[in-house]
């Protein structure tokens, strides 16, 4: 307690400016969610204070980031559709992804898995956060335009056939479900259906329209409409913005470049009397926890979503720890990452309970709060505190801020998250792959891949094919290098060292078999070639395996098949130098004892000489 309070000062300005940076993105993210700038807001103020508290990064500042709101953004989509486009009514399984999110990084940590976050390999990264940044940019098009589909009367007209059936398909399936679907009470189904009104039919439409004007594709798919239909205040409102965020930071960086286009271009807005729109209404009381997440919580309702969460909490366990590392190296410390992701898990867990949207550690925030003189912990909850202070006082005058001002933000957030340094490096990657006359590198492959899949299909399985692809090539590349380096030789064309004194006498009865290196997927096809090379006048084979230190399963069923071809022609096998983790592999399966037992497996070479001295016989 006494080193929690050692840094006061320094903690509580580190922490009041963070709280200040973190303002307009929280806003900006929540809006971006589709949960509202208040969701934004919930989220950062839970996930900064109980992540700062339990988590494993003293300066770290958490709470809702690019990365975990756009793929936020596609749940929160999936759902809303899935539920007739009411978001209160999908409010509840909304929030319980977001929950189990929470509780799946609480069990990273305890499981101790977060030390496995680091070989996820940069170029999956890079692609993946280069496609956050486009998403972003592109979602945010529409809203700088000043337009929304579900708004544009013309575009939902298209849609309304579609309504219809969608209308009348539930109104189907709700009947079986009450058992009423039956030709005897078909009057209840025209009865029903005479009750869909105008309203409902539009209310329809404008779901479907919304749904298919989602994610990057959609925007694109309505772009032209939205430039026929420019509102050009909430434009100039949205270009205001970014150029005052990237102008001002030329200016200095004290102040944050983002509040400060917030305050000004809000206030020009409400002074001028401007016809703009508005974001949502920002509550201004206490949060209230949303008990609706338990009321019908089952593993029925749980597993669809498991994998959702799943993905989210890995994406939001890299975030936090890739930001942790930078604050290592910031402040000269060494952090917890088991213990971070425990604590980014009860904070995202808390948050959901409360309406807020997931989040992680922020770099830019961390850093800020680093440089303002945050030490500890305290400036992580110091930061969350504030929030909340300025949500309770300011939630009224902040409920007019322009939507199109948030939006600008936002463009830039998309613009900054863009993995730059991955983009300069692709003329320069080594090309190590062929494809006919082509050149390319394996590196700028997998980069492209997750982006282009990232950006127009779907973020999670993206990621997914990018670390499958990686780990193919990179298991390829390390089978290369040691397939070359592990051998195959016999004693006429290698000596080593200890062989030297081997009796001449037995170089026809004698095949000595050298393996330098691991025995695994990568190597098993030059030693299942061994028998080829064996001559007919051998009886026994020497294997030396001091150099052998892993043997994974592909090497263990070629040594059997090998040991097993050399039964069948009445060769023995004697080990030298068996080392530990091969040993435990062959006794799994029984080669040792059934093809090889205890009697022929030396210590050294100098013992197997004397047992071949012994035990066999000199005939050519």
């Amino acid at each position: 307690m006494k080193n929690f309070f050692s840094n006061i000062r320094g903690d509580a300005f580190g922490g009041l400016t963070a709280g200040i940076v973190a303002l307009p993105l929280a806003l900006a993210f929540g809006v971006s969610s589709g949960l509202g700038p208040s969701a934004g807001l919930y989220g950062a103020i839970f996930i900064s204070f109980f992540a700062a508290l339990f988590g494993g990064t003293n300066t770290q500042i958490s709470g809702p980031t690019a990365p975990m709101t756009a793929v936020s953004m596609i749940v929160v989509a999936g759902i809303v559709a899935a539920n007739e486009g009411d978001v209160e009514k999908a409010l509840p399984s909304i929030l319980l992804v977001f929950l189990l999110t929470g509780l799946i990084q609480v069990a990273l940590g305890v499981l101790k898995l977060g030390e496995y976050i680091r070989y996820i390999p940069y170029p999956v990264v890079s692609g993946f956060m280069t496609a956050i940044g486009l998403i972003i940019i592109i979602t945010q098009i529409l809203p700088a335009l000043g337009y929304y589909p579900k708004e544009d009367l013309g575009f939902v007209e298209r849609f309304k056939p579609q309504a219809e059936e969608v209308i009348l398909e539930n109104i189907l399936k709700e009947e079986a479900g009450e058992g009423i679907l039956v030709i005897e009470d078909f009057q209840e189904t025209i009865d029903r259906a005479d009750e869909i009104t105008a309203e409902i039919i539009l209310k329809e439409s404008q779901s479907l329209a919304a749904k298919s004007a989602s994610g990057t594709i959609g925007a694109l798919r309505v772009l032209p409409r939205a430039i026929k239909n420019i509102n050009w205040l909430e434009l100039a409102l949205a270009i205001s913005t970014i150029f005052i965020v990237f102008g001002f930071k030329k200016i200095t960086t004290k102040v944050p470049s983002s509040l400060v286009a917030l305050v000004l271009v809000s206030t020009v807005a409400v002074v001028f009397n401007l016809d703009y729109r508005t974001i949502e209404e920002i509550p201004s009381g206490i949060p209230i926890p949303n008990m609706e997440i338990f009321s019908n919580i089952s593993i029925g309702t749980i597993t669809p979503y498991i994998f959702t969460a799943l993905t989210l909490a890995i994406l939001g366990a890299i975030d936090s720890l890739l930001t942790s590392v930078v604050a290592d190296n910031m402040t000269k410390t060494k952090h917890k990452p088991n213990r971070e992701l425990m604590g980014q898990g009860i904070g995202n867990s808390i948050a959901a309970i409360f309406g807020g949207i997931p989040g992680a550690g922020a770099t830019i925030r961390t850093v800020v709060n680093i440089n303002a003189g945050g030490k500890t912990k305290l400036s992580g909850m110091i930061a969350g505190l504030v929030l909340l202070i300025i949500m309770m006082a300011l939630a009224p005058i902040a409920s007019k801020i322009p939507a199109a001002v948030l939006a600008g933000i936002l463009v830039v957030v998309g613009i900054n998250v863009m993995d730059y340094k991955g983009i300069k490096a692709i003329p320069s990657l080594p090309k190590d792959i062929e494809l006919g006359p082509l050149k390319l590198s394996s590196e700028v492959i997998i980069m492209l891949i997750v982006l282009l899949l990232s950006t127009f299909w779907d973020l999670i399985y993206a990621v997914g094919i990018g670390l499958v692809i990686a780990s193919l090539m990179f298991m390829k590349k390390i089978g290369n290098i040691t397939a070359r380096r592990s051998s195959v030789k016999s004693i006429k064309e290698t000596i080593w060292a200890d062989e030297l004194n081997f009796p001449q006498r037995f170089k026809e009865e004698v095949f000595i078999k050298h393996i330098n290196g691991p025995l695994f997927f990568g190597s098993t096809s030059d030693f299942q070639a061994l028998t080829i090379q064996i001559p007919e006048t051998a009886s026994i084979v020497i294997m030396r395996l001091g150099r052998m230190q892993y043997m994974d399963q592909s090497g263990l069923y070629a040594m059997e098949d090998m040991l097993l071809d050399l039964k069948k022609k009445n060769v023995n096998v004697l080990f030298v130098k068996l080392l530990a983790q091969p040993r435990y592999m062959m006794e799994r399966i029984d080669i040792i004892p059934d093809f090889i037992g205890e009697d022929r497996i030396f210590n050294n070479f100098e013992d197997c000489i004397a047992w071949i001295n012994k035990n066999v016989e000199d005939k050519y």
